[in-house]
């Protein structure tokens, strides 16, 4: 199982050139064997994003939100007291980034590897990261 950053979910969901066209091929892979998760919190995440207009959908958002989280295509990690547990591991130079800081304590408690491209995560070495 992969723990999918809110940035990967939604540039593999839109097929963004952001990712390669070997990592949109592994997590279509991933996807279809069942081994893809998002955090609830990409989901919270999403949505002030796009009440603020800082990302457009196509569609209505609470049709994206029915779409792209079908178990058929994600599993959802729901937030729970284990995680915000978690999170208080994380050492005081981590992302100040509430989301960010919710979403690595999700990896660290499921042990699934993160994608995420987010540079901070990425260096502080908290959780084990996706190679794709």
């Amino acid at each position: 199982m992969i723990l999918l950053d809110t940035h990967i979910w939604l540039w593999w969901l839109w097929g963004s050139d952001r990712l390669s066209a070997r990592e949109k091929r592994l997590l279509d892979s991933l996807s279809e064997k069942g081994k893809l998760a998002v955090s609830i919190i990409s989901l919270w995440e999403l949505e002030i994003l796009e009440r603020k207009g800082k990302i457009r959908l196509t569609i209505d958002f609470e049709d994206f939100i029915r779409k792209s989280t079908h178990s058929s295509i994600i599993r959802l990690v729901p937030l729970d007291v284990p995680i915000i547990i978690k999170q208080r591991l994380l050492p005081d130079s981590f992302h100040s980034d509430p989301a960010d800081r919710l979403i690595a304590a999700t990896a660290l408690y499921t042990g699934f590897p993160l994608a995420t491209k987010d540079q901070k995560i990425i260096n502080s070495g908290v959780c084990d990261l996706w190679k794709g």
